[in-house]
């Protein structure tokens, strides 16, 4: 039994780290505490509830997730803290031995959140009840978090899966997550009609891997798709994250010719050597990843394509690194996300013998963030003078404004030519030159 009471009229703070789906997730977990009554804490109000959602994907976020939970402590005296997510599920009882650290949540449990924290607050009078830590094993990971949320953003993020049965020989996801599992097509068109009710006008398509949907239900990832695209409405989608050996061909296809499918990919290589790949246990080559890129671009030559790459992995011998930025280099792709190999306790990699030293790591990583900014740049660069519907998204008074075209070109509004109403509107700019980092090209209102 859940007492509303205890609620009412707290406030709470939020810090996510990690991935899209992460924030995703972290907005539900803000719309179950307002739904109880609680508020959200302004900027530098003190909390009565702080709620930390945490990503484990390197020994860095690791280090960042201590990091936020005891400035949370700190900034919030007498707060109970709450910490879920994935460090939180696989470091489950060393997170709750952090000094003021309330509850500790796994993938499992987070899901009843409010149950937990309600349960935790009628015993907190016995200080024995405090620093308690739920999290079951990976194989009993069975529950799923619904979300489709937007938070403070104008985007919603929707989370269409979870988990992941692939078991990269680098990754501690799996573990964190659990297998993969999904709901029903039916329920989530149902959450996309309500955002529509709500004003939404573009949904990300956020989850572990994507392209997996379908182990629980036994449907296919296009049949989302093309019910997704029914919905009246919702303007855009984009698909935060496609395996390239789950981007099939009749989806590239689909989404060339759909109605409000963006010309927008973002597709994990992790190494372009073929050598790698293998170590990493990855399930497909450089030709398959090839042969989707230049597929999508053949069917959406204005597509923007995002990729994934790890530097400095296990097994990446200077050799297979230039084998990996020559195909980059090679490839019609946009830009990089680029992050140094970090080693996990507990993953097969650590069985390989060849190890990359940290200054190697940054080197090559300096490489191919610079093969990035030279992509994007010349991506961005052939739009200049040309028309695009951009959606903005609200900025901070007196600040510029900044919205996506369909092809995610990032553009920015002088705060001049700003306005609050602009806010989750599509708008017809003309694309100028690009603003003063090169990170946005200018728009000119038509």
């Amino acid at each position: 039994m859940i007492d509303s009471s205890a609620f009412q009229g707290k406030k709470a703070a939020y810090y996510t780290l990690g991935c899209k789906l992460n924030f995703s997730e972290t907005s539900t977990f803000g719309k179950m505490l307002e739904d109880m009554g609680v508020i959200t804490a302004k900027k530098g109000e003190k909390a009565d509830i702080c709620l930390i959602n945490t990503c484990s994907v390197t020994e860095v976020a690791d280090h960042k997730c201590r990091q936020a939970i005891h400035r949370m402590v700190r900034n919030n005296p007498g707060a109970f803290v709450i910490v879920t997510g994935c460090y939180a599920q696989l470091e489950s009882e060393n997170v709750s031995k952090i000094e003021g650290v309330d509850l500790v949540l796994g993938a499992n449990e987070k899901a009843n959140l409010i149950q937990y924290l309600s349960d935790a607050w009628a015993q907190n009078s016995d200080a024995a009840a405090l620093h308690q830590h739920y999290s079951v094993k990976t194989k009993e990971i069975k529950t799923f978090q619904p979300s489709c949320s937007r938070g403070n953003r104008t985007r919603y993020f929707l989370k269409v899966q979870d988990g992941c049965n692939y078991y990269c020989t680098y990754c501690t996801i799996p573990f964190a997550r659990g297998n993969s599992r999904n709901p029903s097509i039916q329920s989530l068109v149902a959450q996309c009609e309500q955002a529509a009710a709500e004003g939404g006008k573009e949904i990300v398509i956020t989850g572990v891997n994507i392209g997996d949907f379908g182990q629980t239900t036994h449907e296919r990832f296009i049949d989302l798709v093309k019910a997704m695209d029914q919905v009246e409405g919702i303007k855009r989608y984009r698909i935060s994250s496609l395996e390239p050996d789950l981007c099939d061909d009749d989806l590239i296809e689909y989404c060339a010719q759909s109605r409000a499918f963006m010309p927008h990919f973002h597709i994990p290589l992790q190494s372009g050597s073929d050598e790698v790949l293998k170590l990493m246990h990855r399930r497909y080559d450089k030709a398959l990843f090839a042969h989707k890129v230049n597929l999508i671009k053949e069917k959406m030559p204005d597509a923007f394509i995002g990729v994934d790459v790890m530097v400095g992995c296990r097994g990446e011998t200077p050799e297979c690194f230039e084998e990996c930025y020559e195909f980059l280099k090679s490839l019609p792709v946009t830009q990089l996300h680029v992050f140094p190999y970090s080693e996990r306790p507990g993953t097969a990699a650590l069985k390989i013998p060849y190890v990359v030293d940290e200054k190697e790591k940054k080197k090559r990583s300096k490489r191919l963030l610079e093969l990035s900014d030279q992509k994007t740049q010349e991506f961005y660069a052939q739009y200049i003078g040309t028309e695009a519907e951009v959606l903005f998204e609200k900025a901070p008074r007196g600040k510029a404004m900044h919205g996506f075209t369909k092809n995610y070109i990032r553009v920015e509004l002088s705060p001049a030519l700003a306005k609050e109403e602009y806010d989750n509107q599509l708008i017809k700019v003309r694309l100028g030159d690009f603003n003063h980092d090169k990170t946005a090209l200018k728009g000119e209102l038509l």
